[in-house]
């Protein structure tokens, strides 16, 4: 099997660093593949697990004869006042571990590493909240899939093009948590639909066809449209939210939940959780292999 790259799998961090870069125009590709190779290599700190990522149009540039199928910029979604937008970035670096000095000081390292080729745009610094709760007070990826069911759903399978490789989202979200706590807790129940103490799902007779639960639990054919969510709170008093992060084996199955989130699925309904936090930002990366990477740090 090829090997992922092993700091999408490593649970419990508790400092997140995610930094998202657009890459300067007028750069030459001997450039950009140089500036990349020496920022991948560099010896980062034990305690800092890394994880990069590049969007369709990078990594296009970088490996123009092994680009994933179906791998594509994102693009906005949903119409009206709701809508996910569009932000495509073009590199993503995910440092996360327990040592947050250690996070800061490779974010530095990294973005300087980086600087001659691309500029930071966005920047969240994520935490662990209580018991892994997203900030509303609810447990957040309970239905992650456990041990080697993660790779199954978050992996490019062999035989495809990118296999070990991962196909990846990134939305930042701001919450208006004022407004949510102004619920009552069974209110925030039918939002969410699970229970907020034990994160317990809502049997059918409860369950709201607009409860978060109802409408980012998606099958097609009959097939559910499972992810590998690696969301984390971020920020504080003046803006807080989510940043949510998640790794596929199909490109696809990130439209589809969206397209039931936003209401444009086909039935008219979507997310209350939406009308309680906003997305900001949106991008879809590939997240190569171990072996891919270490390929382009030999450039």
């Amino acid at each position: 099997m090829v090997e992922p790259q092993a700091g999408i799998f490593v649970e419990g961090s508790a400092s997140h660093f995610f930094l998202e870069y657009q890459l300067i125009e007028g750069l030459s590709d001997a450039q950009l593949r140089a500036t990349l190779a020496s920022a991948i290599a560099l010896p980062l700190s034990a305690d800092v697990n890394n994880v990069w990522a590049f969007g369709a149009d990078c990594w296009q540039r970088l490996t123009p004869d092994a680009v994933p199928h179906g791998l594509k910029s994102f693009t906005a979604i949903g119409e009206g006042h709701l809508v996910a937008p569009a932000t495509q970035q073009s590199i993503l670096v995910w440092l996360h571990g327990d040592n947050h000095s250690a996070n800061f000081d490779a974010a530095m390292e990294l973005s300087a590493a980086l600087a001659a080729v691309a500029t930071l745009n966005l920047e969240k610094i994520g935490f662990v909240y209580k018991d892994f709760r997203d900030l509303s007070g609810f447990i957040d990826g309970t239905e992650n899939p456990k041990g080697r069911g993660q790779q199954v759903v978050a992996l490019i399978p062999e035989g495809e093009a990118g296999a070990g490789g991962s196909y990846v989202m990134s939305q930042q979200w701001v919450h208006n948590l004022a407004s949510f706590h102004a619920l009552s807790q069974r209110e925030q129940e039918d939002v969410i639909g699970r229970t907020k103490p034990d994160s317990i799902e809502l049997d059918d007779a409860r369950m709201p066809e607009n409860s978060h639960v109802s409408r980012s639990d998606v099958k097609i054919n009959g097939e559910a449209q499972k992810l590998y969510r690696r969301s984390v709170p971020y920020g504080g008093v003046l803006e807080h939210g989510l940043y949510f992060l998640a790794f596929s084996c199909d490109m696809q199955r990130f439209d589809h939940i969206l397209a039931s989130m936003f209401g444009v699925s086909g039935d008219g309904v979507h997310d209350h959780l939406t009308d309680f936090s906003t997305p900001v930002s949106g991008s879809y990366w590939f997240a190569p292999s171990a072996a891919e990477l270490s390929v382009l740090a030999s450039l």
